[in-house]
């Protein structure tokens, strides 16, 4: 949303040139004579009042024509974990089966409250309801390699197995002695200049790659877990790591192919359009009708374009380069400047 109330204006603007770390994320300026955004504390010569807007969202000042300054990095940095949460995340890596509390983390200077409000706005849970899902995790995975559940519930910070057993069943469906072949799927948090994503995989490969303003995702969520028979959690496992390490050199422009692994759990017709799109080549384009043909079904037009709205993993399956038969951009889950962006960087560094 564009902010037009004018006091409003006044404090995001003497929050601009003072460079005031509080308003990072709160607000996104876009500079009418660059045509880019910023954040609050971008370092960058601060322009004339009157040549500036802000909006609320960095989605917002990317629909409305802007480009994510270079300097400051507004979609990476306004949504980047401070780094009081990125050490609170560590911690949970670190010691899996241990439980942080809000008086370890206040020991080395870390603001529980901090934690929680980023938690409740970037994962929309609590700090204390990630940790308990990445133990209950790590407890699944060891119960299936063949531990004994008693052995699992107290070597994982249980006092009692009944304490264990509840916590297990409301995350993961099923009680412990239940669940050893059932299968997960692990949901973990990326940055990217566009803005952040989440990326889910299963044992198997990765299954979701979305940003995390798609309006659909919630949908996507739950049909995910039905077409699977899987409850989703937080956590990482090398195919999430993979793809982490493979979207940042996409976005670095030096990959144009990727190796992870996926799963796409739907109906023949649309894997075989998810198929087909990965063939599309780095830097080119094609139209759903070009598609349709590929398939050898010239009047499944429609049903093309509807198999594209349906694909959960992003840029690795690369809906955005189809476009219209006319050349012009067509819709895009992550909205038409994303598409614009990802083909504008893909053409920029297809030579290289």
């Amino acid at each position: 949303m564009r902010i037009t109330e004018n006091k409003t204006i006044d404090t995001y603007y003497e929050a601009l040139l003072k460079r005031k770390q509080n308003f990072v994320g709160i607000f996104f300026v876009g500079v009418k004579t660059t045509s880019v955004f910023c954040i609050a504390t971008c370092r960058a010569r601060k322009p004339k009042k009157e040549n500036v807007e802000f909006f609320t969202t960095f989605k917002d000042a990317l629909d409305n024509g802007y480009r994510p300054c270079k300097v400051c990095k507004p979609t990476e940095n306004a949504n980047e974990a401070p780094e009081q949460v990125q050490t609170a995340i560590q911690l949970i890596k670190e010691n899996p089966k241990s439980k942080v509390a809000d008086e370890q983390l206040r020991k080395i200077n870390i603001s529980p409250e901090i934690v929680r409000r980023w938690f409740n706005k970037n994962y929309g849970m609590t700090f204390q309801a990630y940790q308990r899902m990445y133990r209950i995790n790590v407890a699944f995975q060891e119960l299936k390699n063949g531990k004994k559940t008693t052995e699992t519930a107290f070597d994982s910070g249980y006092e009692s197995l009944s304490g264990f057993g509840y916590t297990f069943k409301k995350i993961m469906g099923n009680s412990p002695t239940n669940s050893t072949i059932e299968n997960v799927i692990l949901i973990s948090r990326l940055t990217t200049p566009l803005g952040p994503m989440f990326v889910c995989a299963t044992q198997n490969g990765v299954c979701l790659l979305e940003f995390v303003d798609r309006r659909m995702l919630e949908t996507e969520f739950k049909d995910l877990q039905k077409r699977l028979n899987a409850n989703i959690i937080a956590g990482e496992n090398e195919h999430i790591k993979l793809a982490k390490e493979e979207i940042t050199e996409y976005f670095d422009g030096t990959r144009k192919t990727f190796n992870v692994k996926l799963e796409t759990p739907g109906t023949d017709f649309r894997n075989l359009v998810w198929n087909c799109l990965q063939k599309i080549e780095y830097g080119k384009t094609s139209s759903y009708q070009q598609q349709a043909e590929i398939i050898n079904n010239p009047k499944a037009v429609r049903a093309v374009a509807s198999a594209n709205g349906f694909n959960r993993i992003s840029i690795i399956i690369p809906c955005h380069r189809v476009i219209g038969k006319d050349g012009k951009l067509t819709g895009y889950g992550g909205g038409l400047e994303r598409k614009k962006w990802l083909l504008e960087h893909e053409r920029k560094n297809a030579n290289t």
